[in-house]
């Protein structure tokens, strides 16, 4: 029974580290795709014509900013503020790119720009879903049951009490590790906008 019981416990970790590690590169791999879509639209904004594209550049560099707050905040209330202004700045530039798609021809140059848009938006849907993706709290509660049951038979058939502290240690920290990697806004180990910044960057000397 002892046996099994770490058996299962150890395959349920690693199982839930892997599914944690799993959404973490997910949540990197959408700022880099995010990164590249607002990028990517900032040089084909060119095609509706200069002063729509000089209104949506100004936009999309303040977009940038609020899209790195957004994986920099800790704070709910800021967040709250961030995903409002960033639901105000969206619903303006695609106003902008739909007025500016209506005052010129239908062509499939000028439809570069409208897909380019919409990657940007769908990028940041995207990326508030990776956020979103969690381990259910019912793995959560099944891996800490196993976990006492675990160190319940181990604490009971052990004849020495020696070494009895080192299961429940190894435990509380693989789990502590998992939920570190498994919070986005919380603990030490966070996914850093290094492609937005760059883009801000970039966007400095234009």
């Amino acid at each position: 029974m002892q046996a099994a019981t770490l058996t299962l416990l150890g395959l349920i970790i690693g199982f839930t580290f892997s599914m944690a590690v799993s959404r973490y590169a997910l949540r990197k791999s959408r700022e880099a795709e995010e990164a590249n879509a607002i990028g990517t639209e900032y040089v084909r904004v060119g095609l509706l014509g200069t002063a729509d594209a000089a209104a949506l550049r100004s936009r999309l560099k303040q977009y940038t900013d609020l899209q790195i707050r957004f994986y920099q905040t800790r704070d709910e209330a800021e967040l709250e503020t961030i995903n409002a202004d960033t639901s105000h700045l969206q619903s303006e530039m695609w106003a902008i790119v739909e007025a500016g798609v209506q005052r010129q021809q239908q062509t499939p140059v000028v439809a570069l720009a409208v897909s380019g848009m919409n990657d940007v938006l769908n990028s940041q849907a995207y990326t508030q879903a990776a956020f979103w993706n969690r381990i259910p709290e019912s793995a959560w509660m099944l891996m800490l049951a196993i976990a006492v049951a675990a160190n319940l038979s181990m604490g009971y058939g052990a004849k020495t009490t020696r070494a009895g502290f080192v299961l429940p240690v190894v435990i509380a920290i693989s789990l502590l590790l998992i939920a570190d990697i498994e919070s986005p806004r919380r603990g030490f180990i966070h996914v850093r906008p290094q492609n937005l910044q760059s883009l801000s960057q970039s966007f400095l000397g234009q």
